[in-house]
């Protein structure tokens, strides 16, 4: 009821400033943010990747990129926590207006390009969180960065993430930043997965642990594409995979006004494409790498599906935006017996 209330009131906003105005809001006020919409839900661990997941719902990257409002999101009961993208230097991202919601579909579009203030601010963040669950720390490549060097954008990242991470996720999928999907081509994702998993190794005796690598990928590749990309996985013994990113299809939009924005499309539209992946990845890999599924999940049964398609951990982001802390709990409860 509180959460229909707050959405109500934050959609009468443009869409990137209703976001801003809840970031300030969780990052200031956290104890309160946990009492109004915080939930405790019974413990369903799983372990994936050498980690123990207090539950397999997560919130996905991109909406808390800063990592501003940690205490926040673990007080509404998420399994797991991921924030980012951030990239090496801070960026403004793509010009306004350059997020817009989709109501009737239950979706949003959004073109806002790696806006971030930089690895450096995120990591004053996690160090000045109380957080002690599961960190994922998304990593991506600076706009103005060429993409003949963009491993070097990732390693610095990887460098500066991996003492606080509890994995790190190379998002090499966002349709927003120009070129950067043409590094899940193969001539040009294997050196990079080489390069990340050497610094990985290197990374693991420096510090005494080992902090997963796994690969964000998008939703609109050809199978044959798609099939060259978990080879890659594979053989590059990546720890797993997100699938998915956003889309730049529109399914399900006809002629809606708004499909003709340019950007990544999410929620409800994504859901059945982004499974499709899942599945199709699951078969590819054959079990070797987990799945975390994501895209379009807007209750218990769309959790489910995602499970059933060979997903071992899920995430959220639109659909919570949408449904609010509620979903979480039905997400939870829907796979919990599979």
């Amino acid at each position: 009821m509180l959460y229909s209330l707050a959405k109500e009131s934050l959609f009468c906003l443009d869409a990137e400033r209703a976001h801003e105005l809840t970031i300030a809001g969780l990052s200031r006020m956290p104890r309160i943010a946990g009492r109004v919409f915080g939930q405790k839900l019974d413990a369903h661990p799983r372990e994936v990747m050498g980690l123990t997941f207090p539950n397999p719902v997560g919130l996905a990257a991109g909406l808390d990129k800063n990592g501003e409002c940690i205490d926040a999101w673990a007080a509404m009961g998420f399994g797991f926590i991921e924030v980012g993208t951030v990239t090496p230097r801070p960026q403004p991202g793509n010009p306004k207006p350059r997020m817009f919601r989709l109501p009737k579909h239950q979706a949003i579009i959004n073109r806002l390009g790696f806006n971030n203030k930089g690895i450096d601010y995120l990591l004053e963040r996690v160090a000045r969180s109380h957080f002690q669950g599961v960190l994922g720390i998304n990593i991506g490549k600076n706009f103005d960065t060429p993409l003949d060097q963009a491993q070097d954008d990732y390693l610095h990242c990887l460098e500066k993430a991996y003492p606080v991470a509890s994995y790190v996720t190379v998002n090499i999928s966002s349709p927003n930043t120009q070129g950067l999907r043409d590094l899940q081509k193969g001539e040009a994702l294997d050196p990079l997965l080489a390069s990340l998993k050497q610094a990985q190794n290197r990374l693991a005796q420096q510090h005494g642990r080992y902090v997963p690598l796994v690969v964000k990928i998008a939703p609109d590749m050809e199978d044959a594409d798609l099939q060259q990309v978990a080879d890659a996985l594979r053989r590059n013994a990546v720890d797993g995979v997100i699938a998915t990113n956003t889309t730049i299809t529109r399914p399900g939009l006809g002629k809606s006004e708004d499909a003709a924005e340019q950007g990544g499309l999410s929620g409800a539209p994504l859901f059945s494409l982004s499974t499709s992946v899942v599945a199709k990845l699951h078969s590819m890999l054959g079990g070797e790498l987990p799945i975390i599924g994501v895209g379009g999940i807007f209750g218990g049964a769309d959790a489910r599906s995602k499970f059933e398609a060979g997903a071992e951990l899920l995430q959220v982001y639109t659909g919570f935006i949408y449904r609010g802390p509620r979903l979480i709990r039905e997400a939870v409860e829907a796979v919990e017996a599979i």
